[in-house]
């Protein structure tokens, strides 16, 4: 018994301590690793943020992968990143053995693109295998492939919800068996999952998506502590939150007006800024804006009633709708061009 109580005060301990390192990077900005010279598979590169991901891990001189379903998106951002390589290729000097100066050929990072539909596990295993063959072993994975069917739960076809479920869930677990073997064997890795604010609270309308980016979240916080169960230090595990971003997936969402110069959509470089901060200092979860945690908690301990009180004030409880009547039109109109 008086163990079991030892053990007790050396977790509070412990846990305030925990409180205490946090509340330290706050004051502290913790120094950013490089990734220079690392392999960095990033799915969804072809647009959005998987493109600015793929630009930023660039500027620092990352060994780029880029996985995306469309070819030609994909190549239009291998392009940006050897712009940036360019722009960085610049002999570096150091101090040669007779107190000179002598110049050093500066490392030649490379970007390598591949055809990957991310919602086939084919697909995904095939081209792993093919990244480790002609790359080498995959330091740093970006799970960010992402998708939305638009539509309301009753008038969305089920192929549209299953797509939704594999490609932003499923997917990540596919491309992390493909990789992490070798990071848990090295005892080195990073996996980062770009979720949403929309898995941590919900609203009406995009019931697939939210379920899929709840999954994910899931997933993620599990293979988390599976990792410091198995005590593999080496291993970071970092969880992507963003609010909003205006990207175009979600083009016509509108909270309350009075509402929205407070809350408007992140723009997406912001957004991608803030995750690499978080990434390269190691940060469990990063939400963007912080307001993303006081919606969290605030979930999480007031009753339903309230929460739905508080949707219908700021205008969240229908904030869907004008994204999902945008939609319905443009397939309406296609479907008239098409003569359907």
């Amino acid at each position: 018994m008086m163990i079991i109580i030892a053990e007790f005060f050396v977790v509070i301990l412990k846990v305030l301590w925990a409180f205490v390192t946090a509340g330290a990077k706050w004051v502290v900005r913790p120094k950013e690793k490089s990734v220079a010279g690392q392999v960095c598979v990033i799915t969804g590169a072809g647009s959005g943020l998987g493109r600015l991901f793929a630009k930023e891990f660039a500027r620092r001189r990352a060994i780029l992968v880029l996985w995306d379903i469309n070819s030609q998106s994909n190549e239009e951002t291998a392009e940006m990143v050897r712009q940036i390589y360019h722009e960085l290729d610049a002999p570096v000097t150091k101090d040669g053995p007779v107190g000179g100066v002598e110049e050093v050929p500066p490392f030649q990072p490379q970007v390598y693109t591949y055809v990957c539909d991310v919602g086939k596990r084919e697909s995904v295993y095939s081209t792993a295998e093919k990244v480790r063959r002609e790359v080498g072993e995959v330091d740093i994975l970006i799970n960010n492939a992402g998708v939305v069917s638009g539509h309301h739960l009753l008038e969305c076809p089920d192929e549209l919800i299953e797509r939704t479920m594999v490609v932003n869930c499923h997917a990540h677990f596919w491309t992390t068996k493909a990789f992490l073997p070798k990071m848990l064997e090295l005892n080195h890795g990073h996996i980062v999952t770009v979720a949403s604010s929309l898995g941590l609270f919900s609203t009406a309308g995009v019931e697939d998506y939210c379920a899929s980016k709840f999954g994910a979240i899931g997933f993620h916080e599990s293979l988390s502590h599976e990792l410091k169960a198995s005590e593999k230090d080496g291993i970071n595990m970092t969880l992507v939150c963003p609010y909003l971003v205006d990207t175009g997936m979600f083009k016509g969402c509108r909270i309350r007006k009075e509402i929205e110069p407070f809350l408007p959509p992140l723009k997406p470089e912001f957004c991608v800024k803030q995750a690499m901060r978080a990434i390269l200092t190691d940060q469990p979860m990063i939400c963007t804006p912080r307001i993303v945690y006081m919606v969290n908690f605030m979930k999480s301990i007031l009753p339903f009633e309230a929460i739905v009180c508080m949707y219908r004030f700021l205008g969240a409880d229908k904030c869907m709708y004008p994204f999902l009547a945008q939609r319905k039109e443009a397939m309406n109109n296609n479907e008239a061009k098409n003569g359907i």
